[in-house]
């Protein structure tokens, strides 16, 4: 995991074991910058705890005037996305053209 202005980098599982360290983490990077971008092109696990995570940093940023962004999305945070219909909460790029489905 990286931090850059604006940005924020995530890795390896997103999920139930990780959700205090990552909430955390993800609650201070929004309160640093409102409007952040998420590089979630590194992660390999991701179930209903990553995306109460990713639903409680979209609300934190709204609150503060900003916006979260996915940037890159791995196949495993566009599954879940994709099946919650929720992609389109968090800016989510469409799969790479001939990526399945």
């Amino acid at each position: 995991m990286s931090a850059a202005p604006g940005a924020l980098r995530i890795a390896g599982e997103m999920g139930i074991y990780r959700a205090e360290e990552l909430k955390q983490m993800l609650l201070a990077a929004v309160a640093a910058q409102p409007a952040l971008e998420l590089d979630l092109s590194g992660v390999s696990e991701f179930d209903g705890a990553g995306l109460q995570l990713l639903l409680l940093a979209r609300d934190a940023a709204r609150a503060a005037g900003g916006a979260l962004r996915l940037a890159a999305p791995s196949g495993a945070v566009l599954d879940v996305l994709a099946l919650t219909g929720l992609g389109g909460s968090f800016g989510a790029p469409a799969p790479a053209a001939g990526a399945a489905p």
